[in-house]
């Protein structure tokens, strides 16, 4: 049919082809649109909120904003989470439903338990560098011992699912790349399931997963990465020269040390045009030698 000049589109997810395996069949006649839940602005849309007109928010117009953009940290962007009231319970069904039965069918694993636990894990040490030892320790913990080469199919198989998405440091070496990564969720409501009051986590992964949709995200992805070298910076991507932290409040004084300080030390080593802290509801620009580094509410940034 592509010989004859057809246009086809090929998308959906179930447990026998995913993209990588679609790729391999087509014989490199194909472009690849990866497509990510709802961002804000099409959570905005779709709740009827110009985003054209954010910069010039009333009081009571940002308040609403604000509240969509709590209800979108929580319960993410799926499109069809957007309108529903019982958003956990489907939320919980895409998960068991969808996720689990495709990893767990198409990859014939027996071991059910030990990749539930695995993933449950992997949520509650998100944002945070993790390597295939400390998840394999993890595990024995609880009791779901799994051999290390089994815990890194699970991860990999997770990753193939595009429940997860993995994140390299940039400051080290090709084989600390593979092996100490950061994990993200796909969507900050599946993550949610597995977490009770850690909002600081939902909002790097929501701002993880928006640096994914504008940068893109493959198997190398060679555009986006955290900075881990004595000082740790959320993220950094090199061709804008762009550093990010993202930190829920600046209020506690000790926070706000930790989160500057670092971006401070930054354009010693790295180069940065700019540099930013995003937080929940904060705004504020911080002077240094270096210029300024700015702080803006992830809302606001998430709407740009």
């Amino acid at each position: 049919m592509a010989d004859s000049k057809y246009t086809i589109i090929i998308t959906g997810s179930n447990a026998k082809m995913l993209s990588g395996e679609i790729n391999t069949t087509l014989g490199g006649r194909f472009m690849t649109a990866e497509v990510y839940p709802y961002s804000f602005k099409e959570f905005l849309s779709v709740h009827k909120v110009p985003v054209s007109d954010l910069v010039i928010l009333s009081t009571e117009e940002r308040a609403k904003v604000v509240r969509l953009f709590d209800e979108y940290l929580h319960y993410g962007g799926l499109p069809d989470t957007a309108l529903l009231p019982a958003k956990r319970n489907y939320l919980s069904s895409v998960y068991q439903k969808i996720y689990m039965g495709d990893i767990i069918a198409r990859n014939k694993i027996t071991n059910t338990a030990g990749i539930r636990v695995l993933v449950r894990k992997m949520a509650e040490s998100v944002c945070r560098p993790i390597s295939y030892n400390r998840i394999n320790n993890l595990l024995s913990t609880v009791g779901g011992k799994l051999s290390l080469a089994t815990t890194i199919k699970y991860v990999e198989y997770c990753e193939d699912a595009w429940l997860l998405l993995r994140l390299r440091n940039y400051a080290t070496t090709l084989a600390e790349k593979e092996g100490n990564c950061k994990y993200y969720f796909i969507d900050s409501g599946i993550l949610g399931l597995f977490l009770m009051d850690k909002d600081a986590m939902l909002l790097e992964n929501l701002v993880a997963i928006q640096l994914f949709r504008l940068y893109g995200h493959d198997s190398d992805n060679e555009r986006v990465f955290f900075y881990n070298d004595n000082f740790e910076v959320d993220f950094y991507i090199p061709e804008d020269e762009l550093a990010i932290q993202v930190c829920y409040s600046l209020r506690d004084e000790e926070t706000r040390k930790r989160e500057v300080d670092a971006l401070m030390k930054l354009p010693k080593f790295m180069p940065c045009r700019r540099r930013l802290i995003l937080t929940y509801d904060e705004e504020n620009t911080i002077p240094d030698t270096y210029g300024i580094v700015e702080v803006i509410p992830a809302w606001k940034w998430l709407s740009v």
